[in-house]
């Protein structure tokens, strides 16, 4: 059983920051890929960045210069800078580990930027 918890989600004003921080727990020996996707209202579920084992990342356009994914694989968690934030960034921000082909989602952490 494994389970993934997001947190550090909120209300932030547009050009502001939010770190977001997702932990794996359970039982774990080792994980893959780790990710961030979000889902705005009446969209569909989107990927916003996602980071390898080694550490290669992958970015949306929407994200790349104003977000950073990092991990601790010593802790099993994976985080999210976001900076200058805008209000389209509005989302459910989901967390999805990858272990061994099979996936694992978190259950969302609301991000609100105002304008």
């Amino acid at each position: 059983q494994v389970h993934v918890v997001e947190s550090g989600g909120g209300l932030v004003q547009a050009g502001g920051s939010l770190r977001l921080s997702c932990a794996a727990s359970g039982s774990i020996f080792s994980i893959n890929a780790m990710g961030w996707y979000r889902q705005a209202p009446g969209k569909q579920r989107e990927l916003v960045a996602i980071i390898s084992s080694g550490g290669l990342t992958n970015y949306a356009d929407s994200a790349k210069g104003r977000f950073t994914i990092s991990r601790d694989n010593g802790k099993n968690t994976v985080f999210l800078q976001m900076n200058s934030l805008k209000p389209e960034d509005t989302a459910v921000y989901y967390c999805k580990i990858t272990i061994w082909g099979t996936h694992y989602w978190g259950q969302g952490t609301q991000v609100t930027v105002s304008s």
